[in-house]
């Protein structure tokens, strides 16, 4: 009885299991809206690129140094020339013979800056040089009185005396703007002067006597133009045309520009106005044109032999056209100067003349340090002297250039 009860029960368990099962769902209907989305360069990811180089100094320093060698070309030259004789008194009192010194310190610098086409050119020379020797001057008691023999004769002695042989510096800057290949526009700025006093002569250096000392006199041109170079290496010429230029020269030493009276009256030294008439100034100043040629050249296989040459020329044509009371010719001139009466305001003046500086330099070099120099400077200027003034120098001493290219 029992199995029948238990197989009735799984079977009506079986059926339920078997019969299909429903159920209902309800799902509500959702509308989105949509939105156009915009996006801005902020919101783009931008993209670095991470290379492994990191800064140098070193390597900073090495760049910056090849590029300030490219753009600026630097020579200095620098040099020393002396003679020294000396003599025992036994030598002399048998051979004669006299003891002397002389020493001449000089330098030279060329400097050039070339960024693109813009390029400035400084130029440094200066030479000062002085020498010794024995000469005979006065004697002087205590009081500064002239000593005199028993005939009256005022009685000398040999004293070594020191007096300047070489004394002059000179410095050029000149800024231009390359136009083309060989030509270029600009201007150009020198002066010129001394630095020490110059006297009359070895015995003759008291103030009366006294000729030069700084900026009396001083030089100065001021031009502007254009500039031809020369594109061949054997022919370096360099030739600068100045249509309006400027020549200024200054006497800042009133007792050299005056004439000096004693207090009797007699004159005790004469004027060296150099060429500034007026005694109340100090400086004159010309307008014209100039024109500058150049050439610097090595010879030699080892360039033991330099040529350097520089010829300038000014003409003051502005200042004459309104310069006063102009007389042409030299006779006239000569006259009208004896029947003047002083005023500064009516002294005839002469047209003012072409001034002329040529100066020349050749270097000869017997070893990397032994260099023999020959000088010659030639140099008119009316205004200052009716004739051509020379000067030509010989000397052998150590020298030494330097040269960043």
């Amino acid at each position: 009885m029992k199995r029948y009860l238990i197989c009735a029960i799984f079977a009506w368990v079986a059926s339920l299991v078997a019969l299909p099962a429903k159920a209902q769902f309800t799902i509500d209907r959702v509308e989105a809206k949509t939105e156009s989305i915009n996006f801005t360069t902020a919101d783009t990811m931008k993209q670095t690129t991470a290379a492994s180089d990191y800064f140098s100094r070193a390597r900073y320093r090495a760049e910056r140094a090849a590029i300030r060698k490219e753009r600026n070309s630097l020579e200095i030259t620098s040099g020393m020339q002396g003679t020294l004789t000396s003599y025992n008194d036994p030598w002399v009192d048998v051979s004669g013979g006299d003891n002397s010194i002389a020493v001449v310190a000089k330098l030279y610098l060329h400097h050039t800056f070339t960024k693109n086409l813009f390029s400035v050119e400084t130029k440094f020379e200066g030479a000062f040089g002085y020498n010794r020797m024995k000469v005979a001057v006065p004697m002087y008691d205590g009081e500064g009185n002239t000593m005199v023999d028993e005939n009256g004769k005022t009685m000398m002695e040999r004293d070594g005396i020191w007096f300047k042989n070489q004394d002059e510096f000179a410095v050029q800057i000149s800024p231009s703007w390359k136009m083309s290949k060989n030509w270029s526009y600009g201007a150009k700025l020198k002066y010129r002067t001394q630095i020490a006093k110059g006297y009359a002569s070895r015995t003759e250096q008291k103030r009366k006597d006294l000729k030069s000392s700084f900026m009396t006199p001083g030089y100065l041109d001021l031009s502007v133009g254009v500039t031809y170079v020369c594109p061949s290496k054997k022919v370096p010429i360099k030739v600068d045309l100045s249509p309006i230029a400027m020549s200024a020269v200054y006497a800042n030493n009133s007792w050299i520009r005056r004439e000096q009276f004693d207090e009797e009256g007699n004159r005790i030294k004469k004027a060296f106005n150099y060429g500034i008439e007026d005694p109340d100034k100090s400086s004159k100043y010309e307008g014209g044109s100039s024109i500058q040629i150049d050439f610097d050249r090595n010879f030699g296989k080892d360039d033991f032999l330099r040529y350097r040459t520089t010829l300038y020329s000014f003409w003051g044509w502005l200042t004459n056209m309104g310069l006063d009371n102009k007389i042409k010719r030299w006779d006239d001139y000569k006259t009208a100067l004896e029947q003047w009466d002083g005023n500064i305001k009516t002294k005839p003046r002469l047209p003012i003349h072409p001034t002329v500086r040529w100066e020349n330099t050749i270097d000869i070099k017997a070893t990397k340090l032994l260099t023999t120099s020959i000088s010659f400077q030639l140099y008119y200027n009316r205004a200052q002297h009716t004739a051509l003034q020379t000067k030509t120098i010989l000397s052998v001493g150590v020298s030494y250039t330097f040269k960043n290219k």
